[in-house]
Formats: C-alpha cells, structure tokens, sequence
C-alpha cells in the first residue's frame, strides 16, 4: 500500500535581502506584492491579507516555530523549502540556515531547487533577467557538495534511505540525465548512497 505525505511548499520571499533591495526597492519583500494585489473581476478576493501571523518576517525564529504548530494538526508532516541556487550563490536562504544551525524548528523538511532565471516578470519585464541560472559540471558538482551538507541533517525527508530533492523546472536544464548522472555519482563517492529526484 502506497502512503501519502502531505509537504507545505515554503517560500522565503518573506523578508529582505540586498538584492531585492537594488531591484525593486528597499525593504522589498513578497508582502508588497501581496498587499498591492487588485480585484480583477467580480467576486474575486484580493488582496488577501495576512491572518494568524500578521506580515511575518522568516528570519525571526518564533515565527517559523509557529508556521509548525498550526501545520501539525493540519497533518502537513514537512516543508519543502524553496532553494535559490545560481551558480556557487543561494539567495534567500538566511532563514533556512538558521534552520540548519540551530536544528529549529524540528519538523522535517527536503529542498525545491527553484531552478530558473529571477526576471523582472513580476512587474511585467520578463525579459529583463536579474539573476542569470547557468548550467556547468563545476556548478553540479558545488551544488551537490552542498546539498549533501544539507541531505545528513537528521529530519531531512526521505523516500526509503534516499533524500528527496525536488526540481522546479527539470526541463530547464540543459542535460538532464548528465546532470543527475554527475550528482548520483558524487553522493555515492560521499556515501550518501542514493537521492530521490
């Protein structure tokens, strides 16, 4: 028999970093575009504002405790945190180092490579690329390195004995099976044994 586990995607807009800062403004995080949203029809519920928490900023401890006490006895068993990684950089992953260094909240989690290019597309510029996604073997081979860090930590979801890693856009990368090929190897070479993809 087959058993379901209901995961949360986690998004870490939710509070400031540098680089939004240059390109939307100062304090800019995902709240802004939040509060801003317009009705477009009848009947349609915009914005919709934040109960429980309030405008949260992630990088405040309790406020991550507090998004597990209402997912538990909803029967969410994780968070899958979004993952910005471009290229040896993760952006926006001040709170989930915390995560990883302080080992609170204790909720299990696994990692969402959110694998394309950050664009000006929420102001209607998609073409304007902010932050460029490459792909390289040097690259695969940091990002797995560093993932693996991340795979040992202890309420790291597995499906089996494997970690599962989670990719926004697999049809974004350029070589799929070369890619994973040269992750599979190098968690094997750390034993890690394998990754659920």
């Amino acid at each position: 028999m087959i058993r379901f586990r209901l995961l949360a995607y986690y998004l870490p807009q939710f509070h400031p970093i540098p680089e939004n800062d240059r390109w939307w403004g100062k304090g800019f995080t995902e709240w802004i575009n939040v509060a801003k949203a317009k009705l477009l029809f009848k009947d349609h519920y915009q914005p919709h504002i934040p109960a429980d928490f309030g405008f949260y900023d992630l990088r405040v401890p309790e406020t991550r405790k507090a998004q597990v006490e209402l997912a538990q006895p909803n029967r969410i068993e994780g968070f899958s945190y979004y993952h910005y990684w471009f290229n040896g950089r993760l952006l926006l992953g001040h709170q989930f180092k915390e995560v990883l260094n302080s080992g609170q909240p204790d909720f299990p989690f696994c990692l969402c490579w959110a694998n394309e290019d950050w664009t000006r597309a929420w102001d209607g510029h998609s073409s304007k690329i902010l932050m460029k996604q490459k792909y390289c073997k040097e690259d695969d081979l940091q990002h797995i390195r560093w993932l693996v860090k991340v795979f040992q930590d202890k309420r790291y979801i597995r499906i089996g004995d494997k970690p599962l890693f989670l990719i926004y856009r697999a049809n974004r990368l350029p070589d799929p099976l070369k890619t994973t090929s040269i992750w599979r190897e190098e968690v094997n070479k750390l034993d890690i044994g394998e990754i659920y993809l």
